[in-house]
């Protein structure tokens, strides 16, 4: 089975992430983000990867360092959990219309990290948390998987919708990616 967990413990942060890559979208999130929790769980649902994310950080200071560490595990979880990548489709991309946003996430497990984000966000928030840190998230989830991962938001006015709509294109390449190709 592809399962894995991982524990990062920093001066800012405590993590734990246990993770079923052939599973089916099921989880348990709390990182005290609010809005950072909803789209974990979208991400899970949407990537059949069953899911548990502990965080506790420095969430009094501000939201930076739970939510990049959160991304370091995840993306050591997942390549703990893929091992030597064989059999893998390793390449994934998806389009994901978020009522009247469209985004667009391409990603090639391929061992070199390279990130691409074109989304652009008009507000400083959303909920509770700093909208710089989606760009943080993805940024640190590529560099610590050494994946390309590009993502793209052609359009779009709210900002919500704006951000689920790259969380669901994620997750759906990365399912995409990590099926193991029976031939």
């Amino acid at each position: 089975m592809r399962i894995a967990k991982v524990n990062r413990k920093t001066k800012e942060t405590d993590i734990s992430c246990e993770i079923n890559l052939d599973g089916t979208g099921q989880n348990e999130i709390s990182t005290g983000i609010g809005f950072f929790d909803h789209m974990m769980e979208i991400f899970s649902h949407h990537s059949l990867i069953d899911l548990k994310l502990r965080a506790e950080g420095d969430i009094h200071v501000d939201f930076h360092h739970t939510v990049e560490d959160a991304a370091y595990v995840l993306a050591q979880a997942i390549d703990k959990a893929i091992g030597e990548k064989k059999g893998i489709n390793r390449y994934g991309f998806f389009y994901i219309p978020m009522d009247e946003s469209l985004s667009r996430t391409v990603i090639d497990f391929s061992g070199r990290p390279e990130f691409v984000w074109k989304v652009n966000l008009g507000l400083k928030k959303i909920g509770e948390m700093d909208t710089e840190l989606f760009h943080e998230f993805f940024k640190a989830f590529c560099n610590e998987s050494k994946c390309n991962l590009h993502i793209e938001n052609f359009y779009g006015d709210n900002h919500h919708h704006i951000i689920e709509s790259c969380f669901k294109s994620f997750a759906r390449s990365i399912r995409q990616a990590l099926t193991v190709d029976e031939r």
